[in-house]
């Protein structure tokens, strides 16, 4: 296996995820990984509904660091372990995320978009009454909207992942037909020098293509995009490094030569050979 590393990883530290954070250290080490960085849930102002209480996806990052940093003590010479988070991120949050941010020293942050103007993709609700186009829109200016008003992170998280709940998923999804909502994203990320994150969790929702798709990766390559990150996102030990080889043969015919994982926010490069 060329990718060696999952940087995109949620324990029982996450509210979507039941699984010990050990148990998934002992299945990397069985996978060969060298390195696994959790990237545990932060969604402030998350729309609450009957499922997920206002708190559902707020970590408590004390008691994750706690754990981690025993871990890392106990597995020391069989893998690497990062100190991770994945934010969710609103335009309004932006303050709130920098001083949470600042807080922490946190190894590798991730920019996600769960939240598209106060709703939530993943319900059936967020493409009532309107086509499928234009709630994919909505979704992509939210992150752009978020993206250009908080600036504290390293990699943006599966870019289009909106596409694993439309009413046709990715059936009639292309990268063409947001162009110009797409593009200013992955020029605003290589003009800070932020990477673009490879989620495999596509497979579990049965997308023909990652996330984000092959066209959108090409075209960050084409604009000069270099830093990418590979994750399974995966909640459980089943998906960890999920579809890891795909990934590094599609990275290659995008024309990327190296993979990234992050230690103290500072970027390493692995050769994709």
């Amino acid at each position: 296996m060329i990718i060696t590393a999952d940087c995109h990883l949620h324990s029982n530290f996450s509210g979507d995820s039941s699984t010990p954070m050990e148990d998934m250290i002992l299945r990397g080490i069985a996978l060969g990984l060298h390195r696994m960085c959790f990237t545990e849930h932060m969604d402030m102002d998350f729309p609450a509904t009957p499922d997920t209480p206002a708190d559902f996806f707020l970590v408590n990052t004390d008691s994750y660091l706690y754990d981690l940093i025993r871990l890392k003590e106990k597995y020391a010479g069989q893998i690497e372990l990062g100190f991770g988070i994945e934010l969710g991120i609103q335009p309004h949050l932006s303050k709130e995320l920098a001083g949470y941010v600042k807080s922490y020293d946190f190894d590798f942050v991730i920019a996600s978009t769960h939240v598209s103007n106060g709703r939530d993709p993943y319900r059936t609700d967020f493409y009532l009454d309107r086509s499928e186009k234009e709630a994919y829109g909505e979704y992509f200016t939210s992150i752009h909207d978020g993206l250009k008003r908080f600036s504290n992170f390293d990699v943006c998280g599966h870019l289009d992942y909106v596409v694993r709940y439309g009413p046709n998923r990715d059936t009639n999804y292309c990268y063409a037909d947001y162009r110009e909502l797409i593009d200013p994203i992955l020029s605003l990320l290589i003009e800070r020098e932020k990477g673009l994150e490879i989620n495999t969790g596509a497979i579990r929702y049965n997308l023909k293509e990652l996330n984000p798709c092959t066209d959108i990766l090409k075209r960050f390559r084409e604009l000069g995009g270099e830093i990418i990150t590979i994750g399974s996102d995966s909640h459980s030990t089943k998906a960890i490094a999920a579809g890891f080889t795909r990934t590094a043969d599609l990275l290659k015919e995008c024309g990327f030569r190296y993979y990234a994982t992050f230690s103290h926010r500072m970027a390493d490069f692995h050769p994709l050979t």
